[in-house]
């Protein structure tokens, strides 16, 4: 029985997932940033749990992406689906969708969608490669995920949405995600400062962050992550 525990805690983030999807399609856009939130801690617990009763198993591995594709990937793809029809609309001045701003904005808010082949691809890639034990290759897809589904609570955002800048942010999350870029993990093997400096100063900037913006600061928060593993991995990058 308790081999099924782990398996539990995977589910319950794909059903997070599916839910945030629900809400996201509907354009309730920080419900389904909530849902996502829940979704990351299952998806946290799930590994731990199946460590700390030494139940891994193929199957589980195999689930937990699935889990994720949808989590992490789909749900932010339909998020920036929904705010490049926001943005499209915004500038031509319609409040609503009509049959002429649909035809004329279908297509190209479809683009957001990269962000979810990209993610699945990561995963995909992720399950094979046994180089990110310690540390990662390429952005996690849980914090390109977060990036995205938080960029509703940033204050006024509807004020700053624009379908170029929208479009770059597509193309730079499925650049970051499939990149050789090294990112360091938040995995500490002992409390030593000098052995885990880097993190430290993460968690330290980042919750400063996240006491001044609150969860508005969750793009900034990864943003500094991607920052600090640059500055890192320096040397091993050029």
């Amino acid at each position: 029985m308790k081999k099924h525990i782990p398996n539990l805690f995977t589910l319950s983030n794909l059903f997070c997932g599916s839910i945030a999807v629900f809400f996201a399609v509907n354009d309730i856009l920080i419900t389904a940033a909530y849902f996502v939130f829940a979704g990351l801690v299952f998806d946290f617990f799930d590994g731990f749990v199946a460590r700390l009763l030494k139940v891994q198993s193929s199957v589980g591995k195999e689930l937990d992406s699935l889990a994720d594709v949808v989590t992490f990937g789909l749900v932010p793809g339909v998020v920036l689906v929904q705010l490049l029809y926001d943005a499209i609309n915004s500038a031509s001045g319609d409040s609503v969708y009509t049959a002429a701003t649909i035809r004329e904005g279908v297509y190209f808010p479809l683009l957001g969608l990269v962000v979810t082949l990209s993610s699945a691809y990561r995963l995909a890639r992720f399950n094979l490669d046994t180089r990110q034990s310690q540390s990662f290759i390429g952005l996690p897809t849980p914090a390109n995920a977060l990036a995205i589904v938080t960029l509703p609570f940033i204050p006024f955002y509807g004020e700053y949405l624009n379908q170029w800048l929208l479009a770059g942010l597509v193309l730079l999350s499925s650049f970051l995600l499939n990149s050789n870029l090294p990112l360091f993990a938040l995995k500490f093997k002992s409390y030593n400062f000098k052995e885990n400096g880097l993190q430290y100063v993460f968690l330290l900037l980042g919750g400063l962050l996240l006491v001044f913006f609150k969860l508005s600061a969750v793009p900034l928060i990864i943003l500094l992550y991607v920052v600090l593993s640059i500055l890192f991995y320096r040397k091993s990058i050029t």
